[in-house]
Formats: C-alpha cells, structure tokens, sequence
C-alpha cells in the first residue's frame, strides 16, 4: 500500500489538511487502490490558525523518507507560526530527501515556500498565494522558482497551488499520480464528486 506523510506545521490551515486525510481516507476505505496517510510535525501537539490541537501520530525523529511514497504539506499563517516550523531546516532536509528520491511532493498555498526555501525549486514551475500584494509569490521568486500564474502547477513530482480553493484538486492530482485516474474515479464517486 502507498503511504503519505502529512507533515503539519504550527498554525495550519485546518481546511488545507483535512483535504488531503480525507481523499486519501476515503480512498483506504473505498479506493481500488488504496492509500495510507500518516500525520506528523516537529511538536508533540501542533495548534492550527482557528485553535485545532492536533497530536501527530508519528514523531517527525522516526521519519523515513523511504517508508513513504509522497509528502503532502498544508499552508498556514505566519502570525499562528507557520514559518517557525515549515522552516525548521529539519524539515527542509525531509523535503530533500523526498526530492532527491523523486517522490511525490504536493503543497497548498503558501507551503510551497518551503519547498522553496529548501532549494529544490530553482528553476522550476511552481505557484502560490496569489493575494496579499503578490507578496508570497515575490518570496518563492526569490527562492529561485519560476513562478506561474495559474492555479495549480505540476512541475515533474512537485504540486503547488494558489490557496484553500484548490485544495480538493491538489489532494485528488495527489491521489492520481500515487495511483491512477480509475482509483481518483472511484473515490470520487463515494464522496459524491458526480
């Protein structure tokens, strides 16, 4: 069975990682093909922007990028903390390391700066949050990334994406690529996507 490592950062968007445990959730449950999803995080509890206290089920120490088959990573807020540990270079090294072994990483909104500040999208497509002055795609330009202006970017393993909206699509392409259009279909069709 593929597996997923949902690693969720302090301030997280709630909505943006329930998208991803639900999609691959129900395709564990429903899928052809199905995909298992473990939570973890750089704290033993990890308080989302809207007050969510979530305990991650793995210890980001025990992580193995091998025992994975892809990273999802949900944005945050700054102001929540987001930053201090999507940018934890513990985290920048995972986000390597899945790289390197071409896995499969796919971002919502702004949790594409960190797979930018890890250095793997120089010269890459990638988008993110598109408001705020365009301030958040100044940041991954200066990471290196070829920031497009659309709201979903597949660069070869890397998915980004421009905010909360698109989060169903990102977990589905997620979904897709771990497996096939048929399983996407099929759990589509249990979730009432029809």
């Amino acid at each position: 069975m593929k597996r997923v490592l949902l690693f969720l950062a302090q301030g997280f968007e709630a909505y943006e990682a329930s998208v991803f445990t639900d999609v691959i959730g129900w395709s564990r449950a429903f899928g052809k093909e199905p995909v298992d999803l473990i939570t973890t995080g750089l704290r033993p509890e990890i308080r989302c922007m809207w007050n969510l206290i979530v305990r991650p089920e793995l210890e980001f120490d025990k992580i193995k990028a091998k025992d994975f088959d892809a990273l999802a990573i949900p944005g945050g807020f700054e102001k929540a903390g987001f930053y201090e540990d999507a940018y934890d270079e513990r985290f920048l090294n995972l986000i390597r390391e899945f790289d390197e072994e071409d896995k499969i990483i796919a971002s919502i909104c702004v949790a594409a700066l960190p797979i930018g500040k890890s250095g793997i999208l120089t010269n890459r497509k990638a988008t993110t949050y598109d408001l705020m002055d365009g301030l958040r795609r100044k940041q991954l330009a200066d990471f290196g990334a070829n920031v497009q202006d659309e709201k979903i970017v597949v660069d070869k393993n890397i998915i980004t994406s421009t905010g909360p909206s698109t989060g169903l699509d990102v977990a589905f392409r997620l979904l897709e690529m771990l497996t096939n259009l048929e399983n996407v279909s099929i759990v589509k069709k249990f979730m009432r996507f029809d």
